[in-house]
Order: C-alpha cells, then sequence, then structure tokens
C-alpha cells in the first residue's frame, strides 16, 4: 500500500508532483506509459517560454512569483550532464495598439510591480532590427522572461523524485491497463501485470485525462458543461528554420518573443534566440499558439506533415525577413485544452482522495514547479497556501456559467 500514485509521471505536471512528494517522505509511486523526455505528449520541444507579466490573467503572477524561486533552486540542484534547465533572456512582446498580448501583460506588471517597460515602433525598431513591423505596432520588454528546457525539466524532476525514495515506473511496461477508484484507495494494474494500490492518486496524464480511467470527469463534463469535453486535445506545429542572418538570432542578442497576430485572426507567434545545448535543435525555432486541430492523443497526425510549416511561415514573411530561410526541421507536440483555456487542478468532483491536473492549454509548463508543490499540498492537506483557487473545476460548473478567472 504506497500514500499516493502520480498517473502521467513522465509529464511536466507529474514528475514535478511525484518530486515534491517525495520530499515530503511520502510512499510514492509514479506511472507513465512513457519515458522521460518522450515526444508522445504536451512536454518536450526543446524549450518553452517563461514569462511573469501575464497576459493571459493577473490572478497566474503570484503562482509565477513561487514558480521562479522554485525553479532557481531547481537549477541549483542541476547535474552538468543534465545541460540548461532555465535561462533568463529577457522578452519582448509585439503587436498593435490594444492588443491582448501587450496590454494585458501591461495590465499584469503595472498590478503587481513587475518590472517592464513600454516601447514604442520606432524604439522597436531600433532596439531590435529582427523584425520589421508595421507603423502601428508598440511593444513590451520584461528582463525577467526567459526559457526552460522541457526534457531537462522533467529529467531533474525524475532524478530528484528517486533520490527522495519515490517509486517511478516508466515506459510501455508501465501503460494501465485498469484502473479503480475508490473513495479510501486506487488501485491499477500495468501491462507487465504489477498491481498497485494506494490510498490516494494524482491524475495528471494530460491529453488523455479524457480516457476511460477518469470516467468521473466525464460525468462532470456531461452534467456541468453540456457535453463539452473536459479537454480537447490539439496538433501544434513546431518549426526550425536557418535564419539568412544568424547573427541578429543568437543569445545575448535577441529575448524570446512573441508577436500578436489575433487582428489577422491567426493567434499570436513566438520564438527564441538560436539555442545551442543537450537536447536542442540546430536553427531559430517559431510557433503559433492557436488552438490547432482537435486530435486523439495516441492518433499517428502528430507526425509531422509538409504543410505544417505555413502555420509559422507567415510570421516570418511579413515580420521577420531575416529570418525567413529554409526549413531544417519540423515537430509536432499537443495542447490539452481546457473549455475556457485555463488550467484545471483541483479534488476529484466525487473523490476527494483523487486530485486533477489537466488542461494547461499550451501555457502552462512555465508553472510545473509550483503546480507540483500545490499538487502536493491538496493530496496530503486538503488545500494550499499559494492562491490557485481560480483554477478549480467549480468555476466551470453551469452555476457559474463556465465564467472565466
Amino acid at each position: 500500500m504506497h500514500d499516493v500514485v502520480v498517473i502521467g509521471a513522465a509529464g511536466a505536471m507529474g514528475s514535478s508532483a511525484a518530486m515534491h512528494l517525495a520530499q515530503r517522505g511520502v510512499r510514492v509511486v509514479g506511472v507513465d506509459a512513457h519515458a522521460p523526455g518522450h515526444a508522445m505528449g504536451s512536454s518536450h520541444g526543446a524549450s518553452r517560454m517563461i514569462r511573469m507579466c501575464y497576459y493571459e490573467h493577473p490572478d497566474y503572477v503570484p503562482l509565477l512569483r513561487r514558480a521562479y524561486g522554485l525553479w532557481d533552486e531547481l537549477v541549483e540542484r542541476a547535474c552538468a550532464d543534465e545541460g540548461t534547465v532555465f535561462e533568463r533572456t529577457g522578452g519582448v512582446y509585439m503587436g498593435p495598439a490594444g492588443c491582448d498580448a501587450v496590454e494585458g501583460s501591461r495590465r499584469a506588471a503595472e498590478l503587481h510591480g513587475l518590472s517592464h517597460e513600454m516601447l514604442t515602433r520606432s524604439q522597436l525598431a531600433e532596439r531590435y532590427p529582427q523584425f520589421a513591423l508595421g507603423e502601428e505596432f508598440i511593444g513590451l520588454y520584461e528582463p525577467e522572461a526567459g526559457y526552460l528546457v522541457p526534457e531537462a525539466v522533467i529529467g531533474l524532476h525524475v532524478r530528484l523524485a528517486r533520490e527522495a525514495g519515490a517509486e517511478l515506473r516508466l515506459g510501455a511496461d508501465s501503460r494501465m491497463m485498469a484502473i479503480r477508484l475508490e473513495p479510501d484507495r486506487v488501485r491499477l494494474v500495468l501491462e507487465d501485470r504489477c498491481e498497485i494500490v494506494a490510498k490516494r492518486c494524482v491524475l495528471a496524464t494530460g491529453a488523455w485525462m479524457g480516457y476511460d480511467f477518469a470516467m468521473g470527469l466525464r460525468d462532470f463534463a456531461a452534467r456541468e458543461l453540456a457535453g463539452t469535453p473536459l479537454i480537447t486535445p490539439t496538433r501544434q506545429a513546431l518549426g526550425w528554420v536557418r535564419p539568412r542572418r544568424p547573427e541578429l538570432f543568437a543569445p545575448g542578442v535577441l529575448p524570446v518573443w512573441a508577436i500578436d497576430a489575433a487582428h489577422l485572426g491567426e493567434g499570436l507567434f513566438y520564438g527564441f534566440p538560436m539555442l545551442t545545448g543537450p537536447h536542442q535543435r540546430e536553427g531559430l525555432k517559431i510557433a503559433r499558439h492557436a488552438r490547432g486541430e482537435a486530435i486523439k492523443p495516441d492518433d499517428p497526425s502528430r507526425d509531422p506533415r509538409p504543410e505544417d510549416e505555413a502555420t509559422f511561415r507567415p510570421c516570418l514573411e511579413r515580420w521577420m525577413p531575416e529570418a525567413n530561410g529554409p526549413m531544417l526541421s519540423t515537430a509536432v507536440c499537443m495542447y490539452e485544452n481546457s473549455p475556457d483555456g485555463h488550467f484545471i487542478i483541483d479534488h476529484h468532483p466525487d473523490l476527494a482522495n483523487v486530485v486533477v491536473a489537466c488542461g494547461f492549454s499550451g501555457h502552462g509548463f512555465k508553472f510545473a514547479s509550483v503546480v507540483g508543490e500545490v499538487i502536493a499540498d491538496l493530496v496530503l492537506d486538503g488545500a494550499t497556501r499559494w492562491p490557485a483557487g481560480f483554477l478549480g473545476l467549480q468555476r466551470l460548473s453551469a452555476a457559474a456559467g463556465g465564467r472565466a478567472p
């Protein structure tokens, strides 16, 4: 009998939860059908942006403050062969005056007293010659922004969890064949016929949250969301190109960046400087942040397609002519979209001994350090000291009118 079983322990949130629980002396076992660093879910791609001036909603900023502190602590515990885990580069967000990416970031910065600088079109042109922007563009720069390396992060979580005593069963032999959730225990049977019994459970399965083992959540969606799925997985393309002038896109020259293209119906484009080291690909990474094609988690459409380039090439053609070089490689990840695009972190609607973490909707990885801590609090204490209540299931209920935080 274990204290806690974490299902999805090779993903960002599950690996973090397993680490935090083990470090508190809990008898924790983590299971996942995939090995750490796998490319089958939402926690790969060599780089993820982290930023404090959060345009999605200012309520995320207190969680981000804690996340940054925990990331700094994790960096101190990383081994040299794990490579870069977290790097501050600064970040610049650009778009037409009044756009969400710039104005939302400004509101969050002003509300929480965050360091930032507003930039006019001429200031953007002088400081960032990598971009050819229209006269209607303005920008916001924040010094605390940067990137995380997801493969290194998860590898570090897994190592520290095991060092703290966690039993982690990760890989194909640990695929779940059966699960039974009960008010006082959880029973799993794995591919290798191993049976696991635990008093409490963490469901951190990302895009797989709609599968049969989450039947109670499906009942909740049918009851409270008029049948709308709690999680909708979508296919998201990433690309790496060879810039025409690589020196303009080197680390230390280019910060992480985003361009709000909502006025063109294209969501938001984002990218990074040309990174090197373990887990990195050759070239300049670029992607579009907008819901892609809905898929099933095990669908082979996760494989790259020639037409994927069309999802991000327009950004290079319009606004980054010196980066508009040949395609070097592409990859596909998944978003696990909640109905309102905000995270879901809460107890199971019918089982107090089960904690659910899902719906990170393409912007959640940067929170993994603090989400693991919040999950551990909910599992062990029933509540958390961190202000995460606005991410509970109740906001999605019919009585709440489906209001976002």
